[in-house]
């Protein structure tokens, strides 16, 4: 090991400092196997074995440099990327929040409903006989569309004729939808007004 050492040296290699303490540990070891072994007391029979503790030294060692190996592959192949100035999307964007007069707001919208479901909770019957049915957004729009192009226009809490929490939130839904695609048009003349939803074709003519 030494003489492994030596041979780097005449190389003009960098010898890291693991292979030096190493070298010194080895040297120590074989020190005290030449020496005459003294009697041990009790609790230096329990100290570790100079051999185990070495190989185990060793074992950690080659379990960094394997480490380290990964994450030299790891630098290399980076190197191999490049970043760029992130695009402007903004054409690609998806208008989610349905756009509503200036006068009334999403969150106008959503503070009346919460009034009228609170109104209908109280007067909601006592006994209930509940009856399971699924209700889809498109499926209610499609009806909420046909109501109103039979009325030509409908209060907004007219649209919500079961007190049934999906049934609630599907039509809910819907009128937002049907506002974000521009299909229908909801109105309100003055705060805590009533609120008017028109067909779109109709609005237009008044």
């Amino acid at each position: 090991y030494l003489e492994y050492i030596e041979k780097m040296e005449e190389m003009n290699l960098n010898i890291a400092s693991e292979y030096l303490i190493i070298a010194a540990e080895l040297i120590e070891m074989k020190s005290n196997m030449l020496l005459p072994k003294p009697k041990l007391t009790e609790e230096e029979e329990y100290e570790e074995d100079p051999k185990e503790k070495l190989i185990k030294r060793l074992l950690e060692y080659q379990k960094y440099k394997e480490m380290s190996g990964i994450f030299k592959n790891m630098e290399d192949d980076r190197k191999n990327f490049f970043s760029k100035e992130p695009s402007n999307l903004k054409e690609y964007e998806i208008e989610v929040i349905p756009k509503l007069p200036e006068d009334l707001s999403l969150t106008d919208l959503l503070s009346a409903f919460e009034k009228f479901l609170k109104r209908k909770e109280y007067e909601k019957p006592l006994n209930t006989k509940i009856t399971k049915k699924e209700y889809s957004v498109s499926d209610r729009c499609i009806e909420i569309k046909k109501i109103i192009k039979k009325s030509k226009k409908i209060d907004f809490f007219e649209l919500f004729e079961e007190i049934s929490r999906e049934y609630v939130v599907v039509t809910f839904l819907s009128i937002l939808d049907l506002a974000r695609k521009h299909e229908i048009i909801i109105k309100q003349d003055k705060n805590f007004n009533q609120i008017l939803i028109y067909d779109k074709d109709v609005e237009q003519k008044i």
